[in-house]
C-alpha cells in the first residue's frame, strides 16, 4: 500500500544542486552578503510549511467513483476538522476551494475507424461534465469538421478537486484529489498527514 511521501525543499549548497567549489560554503557565501547590507534586516523563517502525496497504484476509475471520495471527505469529516470564522465568514470545516473535470475524445475516420483528429473540453463543475459530454458526441457540424465520428476516450480523462480544511490545531491546509494522486499541502504538523494517511489506507481506491 503507497504511504504519502514529504515533499522538501532543497536546503544548503546552490541553486540546481551544484557542488561548491574548494573554499566556499554556504557560510562564508552568507557572510560576504551581509558585508554589503549591513543596515539590512534578515528574514527569518517561522514556519515549516509541508506537502506530501500519494500515488495511486491504479487511477480513480471514473466521474462517479472520484466524486464520492470527495463527498465523503466533505459530509463526513474523517479528518476531524472544525468551523471557523474568516472576516466575519462562518466556514465549514471542509469546504471545496476549487474543481476542474476534463474530457477526452478521438475522432475515428467511419471508413477505416482510423483515428484523425482529438478534441477536449474543459468543464468547472461535475453537472457540466456529464451534460457537455454527449453535447459534443450530437454535435453533427464538429464531427463533419474533423472528418470522422467522436468516440469518448474515458482513460484519458482527468478530474482535480482541491478541499480547504481547518484542524483543531488551528492550520488550514488543502488536500487535491486527481485521478493519478493524492496530495496534501499547507501543513506543519505532521499528525494532520497521519490522520489523512490511515483515512486513505481504508479507501481501496486509493490503495
Amino acid at each position: 500500500m503507497p504511504t504519502f511521501k514529504v515533499q522538501k525543499n532543497p536546503s544548503g549548497g546552490r541553486s540546481g544542486g551544484l557542488p561548491l567549489p574548494p573554499g566556499d560554503s554556504d557560510e562564508s557565501t552568507q557572510k560576504e552578503q551581509k558585508r554589503g547590507r549591513k543596515n539590512m534586516a534578515d528574514f527569518t523563517q517561522n514556519t515549516n510549511v509541508k506537502s506530501a502525496v500519494r500515488k495511486l497504484a491504479n487511477p480513480i476509475a471514473d466521474i462517479d467513483a472520484f466524486n464520492a471520495i470527495v463527498q465523503s471527505v466533505i459530509l463526513n469529516n474523517p479528518f476531524g476538522c472544525v468551523s471557523y470564522m474568516n472576516s466575519g465568514v462562518n466556514h465549514p470545516p471542509v469546504e471545496k476551494s476549487r474543481e476542474s473535470y476534463t474530457a477526452k475524445f478521438v475522432y475515428q475516420d467511419n471508413a477505416t475507424a482510423k483515428r484523425i483528429g482529438s478534441s477536449s473540453e474543459n468543464y468547472s463543475t461535475i453537472a457540466g461534465y456529464n451534460a457537455g459530454i454527449p453535447a459534443v458526441l450530437a454535435n453533427s457540424a464538429n464531427s463533419a469538421a474533423h472528418g470522422g465520428t467522436p468516440v469518448r476516450n474515458v482513460e484519458a480523462d482527468s478530474f482535480s478537486a482541491t478541499l480547504k480544511c481547518h484542524d483543531p490545531n488551528g492550520e488550514l491546509y488543502m488536500v487535491n484529489f486527481s485521478r493519478q494522486q493524492v496530495t496534501v499541502s499547507s501543513y506543519e504538523d505532521d499528525a494532520i498527514r497521519i490522520v489523512i494517511e490511515t483515512w486513505a489506507d481504508g479507501v481501496p481506491a486509493l490503495a
